[in-house]
């Protein structure tokens, strides 16, 4: 406890004297000038809080022994806005450290996403400034997602989701056959200077609203995916021949004799990847990981490949899959099913029994699928060591271990989250939830997944002069965010090694081993993910810190991902020495993957949202056990433990005290009980009530009700 105290005293020290400098904005002072202001602290602690403020970024040192707290000295600022539940919005600045917080009433009639130019006032011994939009130079949108609600002879649309804070007027000449109660795409089209109201236009009739199909495509539609492909580009993917040419199997290596099986879901319909098994000569095992070969049927610039390019993802909803492909490929030629010949790009490994990779080598392939497993399908034969391919999957389980266990001692993260999917009746309403069970099947396909990914990012950088490659790279968490989890579980009794990034992989790893399946591991496991950095694609080679790779690039999911894409067709064009399209443009694209997989997760939890709310509203009224996912100043996040199914208890429910939110601390006290909330507390909640138009559930704590 007297750790957090002298956090908390820190804090307020460096907040006294940032305020000392606020008072005199562009003045600068010296260290005994600004701690004769602040007489409680010590000339020593004077000079070390400048230098962290310093170091934050939060005041400038124009010169040495000098210091000075320095407002924007602009006009106004450009930036996009993102918008809270509440309605205030932060502007989102390149190269401005701290997002500026704009008030509710200061928005003018901008939307969450809008590039707005924003105006500063300042207010003297005030350290932030306030905030006005003062016009909008880009829409972030030009459709939006809602549903339509008739008022008398007048018709509005209240937007889906919490992030548009204003209902949109439709008159009736522009209602485009709409009626009360359908889920609608509607367009902005103006807000009138004396409207209460933007004004907007029916664009597209999803269907009524609560309906699970029209729901479903209100989600797809408000991330900006389209459900349907073009006509034009059906009946170019129609003209793709099935057959395979006798002159294309003679340009490949032919795996079609040597034993190939694929594992995938139970209900998977594209099959983008197969393993094929054999005993060398010398006793080791030839592996190949053979992946659709996407690149054979689409290429550069073609409207198919234009289309996957805007996409650059497949979207996975709750019941539904959004490809990027049409399903002529994704589906049918490109799918790796069995009994059938298949195209595939592969990557061939000579592997011993302890997973040393001997030998590899990459080559466009036809091989014959001779078995399809689902993965519960092939766990059983690995556990029973009985069914099809029994001794195959035997060896190749163990190697797969081999090299897991070779990946953590290299510094690669073991994070074991349990996920939870939902099972839908046959109108698609959630009846149940229930875990997700990841076995050694699933982790054998992906170490395999993984080795493959690896080897082509490492021989294209190493063989091929550095090429630009769309890497997967996973930057290392700051000293910051890792101080700041080691803290939270120390207070668990765990101990967290900072001293390297190394050891700090082997300290979570040997935590997690410790916390798995227990309620600790639910707290602890989301807090220490929280603690990384996001994933995302580009040209530069950073490596990948989760992993322990120092290269890596995905080449697995052509079928579902366009930077595989990229790679495939890189690594065809190594292997031939010929150029098929401009390399120049690689960090765009996958700058542009990036944001699109961003985009396709958020729909993914919408979805997921949208079914938590959809389930929990038969349990309002009901006690669980909770534990504490998020704090903000406007309430409190908790996440259900047997379902995981999250909620709010907003702080203006919260009964017998008024309630603070300290971001420092993220954490909420009581101002006169003292009472904290803070993550990763466990907790007892009632259901209050469920929207699922704005995808809510509100909670209560049971204790104070």
């Amino acid at each position: 406890m007297k750790k957090r105290n002298n956090r908390t005293r820190k804090s307020n020290q460096n907040d006294e004297v940032l305020q000392v400098l606020a008072n005199s904005p562009n003045k600068a002072l010296n260290y005994k000038q600004i701690g004769a202001q602040v007489p409680q602290i010590s000339y020593k602690e004077v000079s070390q809080i400048l230098e962290q403020l310093v170091n934050d970024n939060k005041i400038k040192q124009p010169e040495i022994g000098k210091y000075v707290f320095e407002r924007l000295a602009v006009d106004e600022i450009i930036g996009k806005l993102d918008f809270n539940a509440r309605g205030d919005a932060y502007l989102m600045v390149e190269n401005l450290d701290d997002d500026i917080k704009i008030k509710s009433g200061d928005t003018l009639d901008s939307f969450d996403g809008d590039e707005v130019a924003v105006k500063l006032s300042y207010t003297k011994g005030k350290t932030k400034p306030r905030a006005f939009v003062t016009r909008v130079i880009t829409r972030a949108r030009e459709t939006y997602v809602g549903t339509v609600s008739a008022g008398g002879n007048s018709f509005f649309v209240i937007p889906d989701g919490h992030k548009i804070h204003t209902d949109f007027y439709v008159p009736k000449e522009r209602m485009n056959g709409a009626t009360d109660g359908d889920k609608v795409i509607f367009k902005y089209r103006d807000w009138p200077a004396k409207a209460k109201n933007p004004y907007a236009e029916i664009h597209t009739i999803l269907g009524r609203s609560g309906e699970n199909t029209a729901e479903m495509h209100a989600i797809v539609a408000e991330f900006g995916f389209d459900t349907q492909f073009s006509d034009a580009l059906e009946q170019e993917a129609e003209l793709l021949p099935k057959k395979i040419s006798a002159e294309e199997i003679a340009k490949r290596e032919d795996f079609r004799k040597i034993t190939t099986f694929t594992i995938d879901p139970a209900d998977a319909k594209d099959f983008d990847d197969a393993l094929s098994f054999q005993i060398l000569p010398n006793g080791n095992i030839e592996l190949g990981v053979h992946i659709a070969d996407v690149s054979h049927y689409v290429t550069p610039g073609d409207i198919i490949d234009q289309e996957a390019v805007d996409r650059a993802t497949s979207v996975y909803l709750v019941d539904r899959t959004i490809p990027m492909l049409p399903e002529r490929l994704s589906n049918e030629l490109c799918s790796l099913r069995p009994h059938e010949e298949s195209l595939t790009f592969s990557a061939i490994f000579e592997l011993d029994h302890k997973g040393a990779v001997k030998k590899y080598r990459f080559a466009k392939t036809v091989i014959y699928s001779d078995h399809r497993f689902s993965y519960e399908d092939a766990q059983e034969v690995i556990a029973t060591k009985v069914g099809p391919y029994a001794s195959e999957l035997e060896t190749m389980n163990n190697i797969a271990l081999e090299l897991k266990n070779a990946r953590y001692k290299n510094g690669a993260i073991n994070f074991e989250t349990t996920e939870f999917r939902f099972v839908l009746d046959d109108k698609g309403v959630p009846t149940a939830v229930i875990p997700k069970v990841r076995k050694d099947a699933h982790k054998m396909i992906e170490e395999y997944m993984l080795l493959a990914n690896k080897y082509v990012a490492m021989h294209l950088y190493t063989k091929n002069d550095k090429m630009p490659l769309p890497y997967r790279v996973h930057e290392q968490p700051s000293v910051e965010k890792m101080t700041e989890f080691a803290e939270t579980a120390l207070e668990f009794g765990h101990k967290i090694d900072i001293s390297s990034n190394k050891a700090y992989s082997a300290s979570i790893n040997e935590m997690v081993a410790k916390i798995d399946g227990t309620i600790e591991g639910d707290i602890l496991q989301p807090l220490a993910i929280r603690s990384m950095e996001k994933a995302y694609y580009t040209s530069k080679k950073i490596g990948h810190f989760g992993l322990a790779f120092d290269y890596y690039a995905h080449f697995t999911s052509p079928i579902r991902r366009y930077p595989d894409l990229i790679t495939h067709r890189m690594l065809q064009d190594y292997l031939t020495k010929h150029k098929s399209f401009d390399y120049g443009n690689v960090e765009k694209m996958a700058s542009h993957s990036s944001k699109q997989e961003q985009k396709a997760t958020s729909a993914e939890r919408a979805s997921i949202k949208y079914k938590q709310v959809e389930y929990m509203s038969n349990f309002k009224g009901e006690e669980f056990d909770g534990i504490i996912s998020g704090v903000t100043d406007w309430g409190i996040f908790v996440e259900i433990v047997e379902n995981k199914c999250e909620g709010m208890v907003r702080l203006r429910d919260m009964k017998g005290d008024h309630y603070t939110f300290l971001p420092e601390k993220k954490k909420v006290i009581g101002d006169r009980t003292k009472k904290t909330f803070s993550m990763g507390q466990q907790v007892r909640i009632r259901v209050k009530n469920t929207d699922l138009a704005k995808r809510n559930i509100d909670f209560m704590f049971v204790e104070q009700d």
